[in-house]
């Protein structure tokens, strides 16, 4: 026993958990490489290292991956304090280097003297495509005016497509269910940005974030983009970097007569509550949305003005309803509160209807009692369910009505 102790002692010593040995670092300049606070880890590393996100044989491991902040060239190295020569006990060391490679696209520096040289070319880089939107923000722990732009390209671009793969590497560490896509496919497009920023008195380009679009055809003559993937890098992210990107695309699209709406490919939780902030934002101001209308209810009014004006579709504009409505409701108000939540829950209750019905297609081929039994636990679970879902969309519309107060 307690050699067995003993063993699972040492092995432990060469286990790593992954999403803490991966250093990732955006470098702008060369003094960075020394400085630990410019360094983040991933929140995931399970495609590349497996569910248990971890590998055996090293000991102090420090996976570094490095990026210029322009160019995204790459720098990949691997230490370590000690590794195990051959199998101990039958277990597998772990090669890092060939599971690493197959989502590192070829190209990187091995060496920080080589990584360097390429940092300096980075004064040459320029963004691809087209600048379709600029901003500003102000730093006020360094009291500086910072400012951004957002491109739009495709894969013809020169150079995007190399520059892409070293970007699309950044989505295995932070998106759960990330995949790369297919690139040349040309129904594609990509919005990008930089920040904008002056070193020995010229221009250079930093990457803060990206977000991809399929165009999808729609019946008859019309097209529906779809926002496959969207990040902004760690570095930049809670500055309001997304929102910036999100409202820059759908009124890029909106100014296109030949796009029936704008939708997204399974949405994450974070993604969903960005866009209704940012919906919700565009459609304020429209006329169907006044605050003595929203009291009414969502209207097919609301439905095409959304639609005609921002390219939003049905579902989308009635959550913006209901968020705007809750904003314009006393909720202090018994009558005013019971009418938004009867409001709310109507929508939420859809699921529930449309299994009803196909239960009750089954329903002659089954016994009288247990249909009741069944009935009963039915309704109960859909009323615990509707007000846990009523209670934490509320919640979070709260939060976006927060956010629009502060614009």
């Amino acid at each position: 026993m307690a050699n067995l102790l003993n063993l699972e002692k040492k092995l432990a010593e060469y286990k790593c958990d992954t999403n803490k040995a991966i250093r990732l670092k955006l470098v702008r300049f060369a003094e960075d490489l020394e400085d630990e606070t410019t360094s983040f880890n991933p929140l995931y590393s399970h495609q590349v290292f497996g569910d248990e996100e971890s590998v055996f044989g090293y000991k102090d491991l420090e996976i570094q991956l490095y990026y210029t902040t322009c160019s995204l060239t790459t720098f990949f190295n691997i230490k370590y304090a000690r590794k195990v020569i051959e199998k101990y006990d039958n277990v597998e060391v772990d090669n890092i280097e060939s599971k690493l490679l197959e989502y590192i696209p070829t190209g990187y520096c091995s060496s920080l003297d080589e990584f360097i040289v390429q940092l300096e070319k980075d004064a040459s880089f320029r963004p691809f495509g087209s600048l379709i939107h600029s901003y500003t923000m102000y730093d006020d722990k360094e009291g500086l005016q910072l400012n951004y732009e957002i491109y739009k390209t495709d894969i013809t671009c020169p150079g995007f497509k190399e520059y892409h793969e070293r970007l699309q590497t950044f989505l295995i560490w932070f998106i759960e269910t990330a995949s790369y896509i297919d690139v040349d496919d040309d129904k594609w497009q990509f919005f990008l940005v930089f920040e904008r920023y002056l070193e020995d008195g010229s221009p250079r380009f930093a990457t803060v974030g990206y977000l991809t679009v399929y165009n999808f055809y729609a019946y008859p003559d019309k097209m529906r983009p779809r926002i496959g993937q969207m990040l902004v890098l760690p570095p930049f992210q809670g500055e309001g970097h997304g929102a910036q990107l999100m409202e820059t695309v759908q009124r890029f699209y909106t100014t296109k007569p030949s796009i029936l709406d704008i939708t997204a490919e399974e949405p994450s939780e974070d993604f969903v509550k960005l866009r209704d902030f940012v919906l919700a934002k565009l459609c304020q101001e429209l006329r169907a949305f006044a605050p003595d209308k929203l009291g009414k209810g969502f209207s097919a009014e609301m439905a095409e003005e959304a639609r005609r004006t921002w390219k939003i579709n049905k579902h989308h504009s009635r959550r913006v309803y209901e968020i705007l409505r809750l904003r314009v409701t006393n909720m202090s108000d018994a009558v005013q509160s019971s009418e938004y939540r009867l409001d709310v829950k109507r929508r939420l209750a859809i699921p529930f209807k449309k299994n009803k019905k196909e239960a009750t297609r089954l329903s002659r081929l089954m016994p009288e009692d247990w249909l009741a039994q069944q009935a009963e636990m039915s309704l109960s679970q859909e009323q615990e369910y509707l007000e846990e879902s009523y209670q934490s969309t509320v919640e979070q519309y709260r939060h976006i009505l927060e956010r629009l107060a502060r614009i």
